[in-house]
């Protein structure tokens, strides 16, 4: 992609992705998270249903009335997104690959997190660890990830979510909110994701498309699966095969569930076909009633 090309693209995604983060997003995001607890602020003459527990008695002393410490919540926080990059998130049949998808979820959450002042890091991963972006602030930290996410091709195709959850946890030391973006075709990640989930706010972002939860019917046809670079004839109309395909992408899925469930992390599921948006809303209300 030349360089004209890709900042277009950054652009546009940056025009459509910053307006719904200020627009949606903006106070959904800062009641949904918490910040990293609740600092001195100011002190203020004491009110009739004031908690006398916050009574600041040296002040009081001096003025011979009552004065109260006020806190507010240190809001300061570290958002870590962890994207697969393999071969599969190329592949999409609705509007666009589960790659821009993802790239347009992440620039809305990255947004919504400078708008109250906090850092953006990245892993982005497949077989392998194929980039970390540590965190920071500003806009054009966020302008280089989306560009990032745009224009880098892994080198590994296979997906190992378990690498990357291990290299999470070992690079970002300070507690974090990690949202991990995957269609989570692997398994056997469970030991390091509870690890991170003892210290981080995990947050899974099951990412799917249509066509991988159901063939179409369309007799014989050639599929080729991109990770395993494995190329078969299935015939798509017979019922045991229809079957089995259906049974292998329920089973990673409830794995998914099951797995981030039992650690104590947090799930999205969106589906390619249908509105981000809806799904966006739906979490943050959850995690605001459960404040």
């Amino acid at each position: 992609m030349d360089k004209a090309t890709l900042l277009k693209k950054v652009r546009l995604i940056e025009i459509k992705t910053k307006g719904i983060s200020q627009n949606i997003f903006s106070g959904e995001y800062h009641s949904a998270f918490k910040g990293r607890g609740m600092s001195f602020s100011e002190v203020r003459e004491y009110a009739y249903g004031d908690d006398i527990r916050n009574i600041e008695w040296n002040v009081t002393a001096r003025m011979n009335h009552p004065y109260i410490k006020i806190f507010e919540e240190e809001r300061e926080l570290t958002v870590m997104l962890l994207i697969d990059i393999s071969a599969s998130s190329l592949f999409g049949t609705q509007k666009q690959t589960k790659k821009a998808l993802i790239t347009e979820i992440a620039a809305v959450l990255s947004f919504s997190a400078i708008n109250n002042n906090d850092k953006v890091g990245v892993i982005l991963f497949s077989d392998r660890i194929e980039k970390f972006i540590p965190p920071k602030k500003g806009k054009s930290h966020i302008l280089r990830i989306i560009s990032d996410l745009l224009e880098v091709k892994a080198e590994g195709s296979g997906t190992d979510i378990a690498l990357a959850l291990e290299y999470f946890n070992n690079v970002v030391k300070k507690k974090s909110i990690a949202f991990m973006f995957s269609d989570f075709f692997d398994m056997h990640y469970e030991k390091p994701l509870m690890v991170a989930a003892r210290k981080h706010d995990v947050i899974g972002v099951h990412i799917h498309d249509k066509r991988e939860e159901d063939l179409p019917y369309a007799g014989i046809i050639r599929m080729f699966d991109p990770e395993s670079r494995n190329i078969q004839w299935v015939d798509s109309s017979n019922k045991t095969v229809r079957a089995s395909y259906k049974k292998y992408f329920n089973t990673n899925l409830q794995y998914f569930k099951n797995t981030f469930l039992r650690s104590g992390a947090d799930t999205i599921s969106i589906h390619s076909e249908l509105s981000y948006i809806n799904a966006l809303h739906a979490f943050f209300k959850k995690r605001i009633s459960m404040r």
